[in-house]
């Protein structure tokens, strides 16, 4: 028993620990996830009749306007609870901290397998995508080896008595650290499809070997007499030759879903679009020599545009696009450098940090940095010229 206690407590640590720091490559992306799960939840809320819903909406409005900070701690907590967990230090309360952050995981999952509504639940991030249902049966064995483990703690022998301490909370700075240079630096690897390397006309495309979606129509029929209902495919329809029975009458015609398809392009929604409406996705994307793409929405935190970079690229024949998801915060285009709109969900892919600098050649992304790094811009495009 000693010994399949001790599998279970390794098992489960080291899951908790990969499964937060696969998210803390990336907690925005968590954070926008959950906004995900926010908004299904509120319209769901919306358009029911529970008694406590008012109450309810304003709880979930209050939660998705702090989701960085939940994804933040959500994180920290689930890569310090497996460092602790492996070390066995403070193992009663770091076991029962375990079973209600699992049992939440498995309501979120859970949610997100039976709502049918998710394809990924962002439950290792964008890096190791897996389905819901998959990760559902994740958590729900977790559930199981937890429960475990919380009966047979009395086998959980502590180790590194006197380093326990600093370890957990080594684990806490470097969780927390990790996470605040991401944010200001962009993700230390990037799984997005607007990651360096990258062809955007290749991503806005479906993959080569896509399947498409597979659909299946199936014809009511209600019984004038009974009422009754009876529901065929075409093939079915035919052979019942139902439509000699005067006593069966067309009810409804529906159409659903057998295959989900494979063919959804990486990018969605990719168009950059002027202040008139004119798309110039084509054009920019297509551009010979090289360029920038300079994304940046103002009003999200304390962000600006660097002109004196701008202006330093466009003298070397570099030409520079302000690409925001808020063209209303731009009333004319900032000294005279083109401003064109994109789509939220595209802005949220591009820029991880804001603002998020682009440079680019016919479609292709050469580089990118944070807005913090801009001061490498200029020095890698100096070499590359060399």
């Amino acid at each position: 028993m000693k010994i399949a206690t001790r599998v279970i407590q390794v098992i489960v640590a080291v899951l908790f620990v990969i499964s937060g720091l696969v998210k803390a490559n990336d907690p925005l992306g968590l954070a926008y996830k959950m906004e995900e799960f926010f908004q299904l939840w509120t319209d769901a809320l919306n358009n029911g009749h529970f008694f406590a819903k008012a109450p309810l909406i304003s709880l979930i409005n209050f939660l998705d306007q702090h989701t960085l900070f939940l994804a933040i701690s959500m994180i920290t907590l689930e890569i310090v609870t497996g460092v602790a967990l492996l070390l066995g230090w403070a193992k009663r309360f770091i076991l029962w901290l375990l079973l209600l952050l699992i049992i939440f995981f498995s309501f979120l999952t859970g949610y997100a397998y039976l709502s049918g509504k998710f394809t990924n639940c962002g439950c290792f991030g964008d890096c190791l995508p897996i389905t819901p249902l998959t990760s559902f049966g994740k958590d729900i064995l977790l559930l199981v080896l937890i429960s475990f483990l919380i009966t047979k703690q009395r086998y959980i022998v502590p180790v590194l008595q006197r380093l326990r301490p600093i370890l957990v909370f080594g684990s806490l700075l470097f969780a927390l650290f990790l996470q605040w240079y991401v944010l200001n630096y962009l993700p230390l690897v990037d799984c997005l499809p607007m990651k360096k390397g990258n062809n955007l006309n290749e991503q806005t495309k479906p993959p080569k070997d896509a399947k498409s979606p597979v659909y299946e129509t199936r014809l009511v029929y209600q019984n004038k007499k009974t009422g009754a209902l009876k529901e065929m495919s075409q093939s079915e329809f035919n052979e019942s030759k139902i439509w000699e029975d005067s006593s069966w009458k067309w009810k409804d015609t529906k159409t659903n879903l057998v295959y989900q398809g494979s063919d959804v392009p990486k990018l969605q929604n990719f168009s950059l679009k002027t202040f008139s409406g004119v798309d110039s996705t084509q054009a920019i994307l297509n551009y010979p020599g090289y360029y920038i793409l300079y994304f940046i929405n103002p009003k999200q935190g304390k962000s600006s545009i660097d002109f004196t970079l701008l202006n330093n690229l466009w003298k070397s024949g570099i030409p520079s696009y302000i690409i925001t998801s808020s063209p209303g915060d731009f009333s004319r285009s900032p000294s005279n450098f083109p401003v064109l709109s994109c789509d939220g969900t595209v802005f949220r892919i591009a820029a991880r940090v804001n603002p998020t600098i682009y440079f680019m050649k016919q479609g292709t992304i050469i580089n990118k940095w944070p807005a913090a790094a801009a001061g490498q811009v200029e020095k890698f495009i100096n070499e590359l010229k060399k």
